[in-house]
């Protein structure tokens, strides 16, 4: 295998999670969660499997720095919307969550339209974030499965996944501000701080 084939396999793998996507949300939205689940750890062994070989063998592309996490946000957001449309998560969580999301690229897309283009590194607390926001789901989905009866988890994960988005979220604002405010040539305009 030549090294230009090689170093695009992570790639390849992680498009090959973006494409189950909608075979997840088809799956849950159809109630069946047992599949679901499945097709849920299926990715995320692929996160793990393209992760590990990237790094092992140095197989890090521009292209994947930026295709891995919108693939998996992607999961995480559609797992979550398609919870919230059956009622297994409340619709709260899920705003929380998307909007999240949303206002983070949308902040990305307004500091390259300025010309300041920002670079989004993961802080522990998002890190945190994105682990509990899997647990949860994978929670949800095993739950309404396998019928386990983890009601009163669920409800702590959802409460502890509510804290860390906002919490995550307020720490991209401040450090984006930071950024955006050092942009600024004086004149009269308040320099974030």
């Amino acid at each position: 295998m030549s090294y230009s084939r090689a170093a695009n396999l992570p790639n390849l793998i992680t498009l090959g999670r973006a494409l189950l996507v909608p075979v997840v949300f088809w799956l849950v939205v159809s109630n069946k969660a047992q599949a679901a689940f499945g097709v849920f750890l299926l990715a995320g062994v692929s996160d793990a499997v393209d992760g590990y070989l990237a790094k092992r063998f140095g197989w890090q592309t521009t292209l994947g720095a930026y295709l891995d996490p919108l693939a998996d946000k992607l999961l995480i957001v559609s797992i979550f919307v398609a919870l919230g449309v059956l009622g297994e998560l409340p619709s709260w969580i899920v705003i929380a969550v998307v909007s999240r999301d949303i206002l983070i690229v949308l902040g990305v897309v307004l500091s390259w339209l300025l010309g300041q283009p920002v670079q989004i590194k993961p802080s522990l607390v998002s890190k945190a974030n994105t682990t509990v926001q899997i647990g949860l789901a994978a929670l949800v989905l095993a739950d309404e499965g396998f019928h386990l009866g983890l009601d009163g988890v669920r409800h702590a994960l959802v409460w502890l996944t509510a804290a860390l988005t906002m919490a995550s979220l307020a720490l991209y604002a401040r450090d984006w501000m930071q950024h955006m405010g050092q942009g600024e040539a004086g004149g009269g305009v308040n320099r974030w701080p």
